[in-house]
């Protein structure tokens, strides 16, 4: 009985690694793509601002067109709607809200959206405006 002390092996490719990042990639793109579909609104020309910064993602948008109408997430709401929107939400002092009204929505208009989040219990309010190039 020989001993074959030298016999070649095969080579084996190893798939479980490879299956586990294409997987990683796979959730990785999703994830991505999920934060790239915008929100549902109302289109609209937002007011120009030279100072407008960056905010936090928002949990809420809202958006007020120039007759006051208030939409989220294409539902028709009054104020008080609004204010019982965002209190189910969770807890409304970490909600971050930010209100896109047109660029020709009446100031009241805003003013009344901001006392509803307000009324909820919401401090992180923003307005949306496309930075004005000087």
């Amino acid at each position: 009985m020989g001993m074959k002390y030298f016999e070649p092996k095969k080579g084996r490719i190893e798939i479980i690694p490879m299956i586990d990042i294409m997987f990683f990639l796979l959730v990785f793109f999703m994830m991505i793509t999920l934060h790239m579909i915008p929100s549902q609104g109302v289109s609209s020309d937002l007011p120009k601002s030279s100072t407008a910064s960056t905010l936090k993602h928002p949990n809420v948008v809202i958006d007020v067109d120039p007759q006051g109408t208030i939409h989220v997430a294409g539902k028709l709401l009054s104020p008080k709607q609004l204010s019982d929107l965002l209190m189910a939400k969770g807890d409304p002092s970490h909600t971050v809200v930010t209100i896109a009204g047109a660029g020709t929505t009446d100031l009241q208009n805003i003013m009344a959206v901001m006392d509803a989040c307000r009324t909820a219990g919401v401090v992180h309010i923003g307005i949306a405006a496309t930075r004005a190039h000087s």
